[in-house]
């Protein structure tokens, strides 16, 4: 059986070879914004490009603007020209995908709108034999979220007042999913009035990541890295997320969320669920999240005073990056003269089973960092040095698996090597893994395949309403401990560096050091 070219390699999380499409419309919400225009809009295009998507799919935009189908049409192709990894955009192509392209102006709190969408969508599921397949997809702010499901539902368009008629529907939000686990709890309750659980597809796209998606085929295809990926072989695990960038337009998001919440709770929770999950019993998209929540309730919860002792929270001021003067945090056009909110985040937790016990996992995330990098470290433990005394083996750096997200996504292993020559002298090299030159095809961009897997209707790929809420408890516990420190706990830092140097006494005191990346 050929292998379709959005995946290339078979031994994927849903295990198989056949992806065929059903016909459907997709129905963007916010479709004049950025993630649209930036994000969805060049994802649809890429896999229409390589033929995974039926001749009827259907795409309609729905924002506020006035806008007609040619001009969203326009609008659609200067965002492939402009941000598609195959651009600028085939003729022949998109003459035909962009036929399937229309516009709808609504307003999203207007419930008598929402009729009137229902008949367009009738309207072009008869023309178009799109089989009543829907994808709702809110790409809106998160405060429209319960607005657009109540009226979908209202507006006969939700999940539940279909069931009964031939077709499916199904809803991409995403993140941030509440701002805590009450507020969490309240809008999954808002959703579930109009979609159940398994219609719900909670968008991370860190797991639409290649290299994210090949933890699992590291793992657990390779019979040299299970036997020994557990507490007797692994000292420690880092996760590294560094941005160069600051806030940029975000500040009204950002003063609310900060880095804990805006990429611990979420992107990084995700990443350490699936390097310390058990093996589940398949691929299927429940078994799979299954292990992972396992993961998030071995959290050992901070009990009182950990949290000063085991996070760290701090906030970018003025200076130099690459050369350019920037503005500190509180410089920042919008943001609070006095504002708490933190810009970089350090932690240190444990996973109390029988896999992980003892075994600290340090989590790094920040904003004006030294450069732009997301990493897992796996560090294993040393070897007594014995045979290798005056080698100078006792200073070299412990063996350390890492997996690079972004950028350049790959694999490289860090072990011991003989120096060439007539002495016994070691030095550290590395074996490195590229998806680029190893395959030599591009990967697909994260929001290509995690489209395509709502298409297929595959969730693996999805944050469950369990997996969120488990990570929210562990999140709002740092936040109450944050509450009742000192303001001096904001630790100040120098943009273009690795963040206060506070944060290196938190992982130095345990005899560790940060990675250098």
């Amino acid at each position: 059986m050929q292998i379709p070219a959005i995946a290339p390699n078979p031994l994927r999380f849903g295990m198989r070879t056949a992806r065929n499409v059903q016909p459907c419309i997709m129905v963007i919400f916010g479709a004049t914004g950025d993630l649209t225009h930036r994000k969805l809009i060049p994802a649809l295009y890429n896999l229409a490009l390589e033929q995974p998507l039926p001749p009827q799919f259907t795409v309609v935009g729905v924002a506020r603007r006035a806008f007609s189908d040619e001009q969203f049409r326009q609008q659609a192709l200067e965002s492939v020209n402009n941000f598609s990894r195959r651009s600028p955009a085939s003729p022949a192509v998109w003459e035909t995908f962009s036929k399937g392209f229309f516009y709808h102006q609504l307003q999203f709190d207007n419930p008598d709108d929402y009729q009137s969408l229902a008949e367009r969508l009738k309207q072009l599921d008869a023309e178009r034999g799109t089989q009543s397949n829907y994808i709702y997809y809110l790409a809106t702010p998160p405060s429209f979220y319960p607005t657009i499901a109540n009226n979908l539902s209202a507006g006969g368009l939700g999940g539940h007042n279909n069931s009964g008629e031939q077709g499916w529907s199904r809803i991409i939000v995403e993140k941030p999913f509440g701002h805590n686990l009450e507020s969490a709890l309240a809008l999954n309750h808002e959703l579930n009035k109009a979609f159940s659980e398994q219609q719900i597809y909670r968008i991370d796209h860190y797991l639409g990541k290649e290299t994210v998606q090949n933890i699992m085929v590291l793992r657990f295809a390779n019979g040299i890295f299970e036997p020994i990926w557990n507490r007797r072989y692994i000292d420690n695990v880092q996760i590294t997320v560094a941005e160069t960038l600051g806030v940029g337009g975000r500040v009204d998001y950002y003063e609310e969320a900060g880095a804990l919440r805006d990429m611990v709770q979420n992107h990084m929770m995700q990443l350490l669920t699936l390097v310390a999950m058990e093996p589940p019993v398949n691929f299927d998209a429940d078994a799979v999240r299954d292990e992972k929540v396992k993961v998030l309730r071995a959290i050992t919860p901070y009990a009182e005073g950990e949290v000063a002792s085991d996070t760290l929270r701090g906030q970018y001021g003025p200076g130099m990056i690459g050369g350019e003067k920037v503005l500190g945090y509180r410089e920042e056009p919008g943001v609070k003269a006095n504002s708490p909110t933190e810009t970089y985040t350090a932690l240190k937790l444990f996973i109390e089973n029988w896999r992980w016990a003892g075994v600290p996992f340090y989590l790094r995330h920040g904003k004006r960092l030294t450069k732009r990098i997301t990493e897992i470290a796996i560090q294993f433990n040393r070897p007594p040095y014995l045979l290798f005394q005056g080698t100078g083996a006792d200073q070299m750096q412990p063996n350390v698996l890492s997996l690079r997200i972004q950028p350049n996504e790959g694999i490289s292993l860090l072990f011991d090597a003989k120096v060439p020559g007539q002495e016994m002298q070691l030095r550290s090299v590395n074996m490195d893994f590229l998806y680029g030159s190893s395959f030599g095809v591009e990967p697909p961009e994260a929001y290509e395949r995690l489209l395509l897997e709502c298409m297929l209707g595959d969730s693996t790929l999805f944050t469950r309403i369990d997996e969120t809420e488990y990570s929210w408890r562990l999140i709002d516990a740092i936040e109450r401990g944050w509450a009742k420190m000192p303001a001096s706990a904001l630790h100040q830092y120098e943009p273009g560096t690795w963040g206060p140097k506070e944060a290196a006494t938190l992982i130095e005191r345990d005899g560790r050091t940060w990675r250098h990346l």
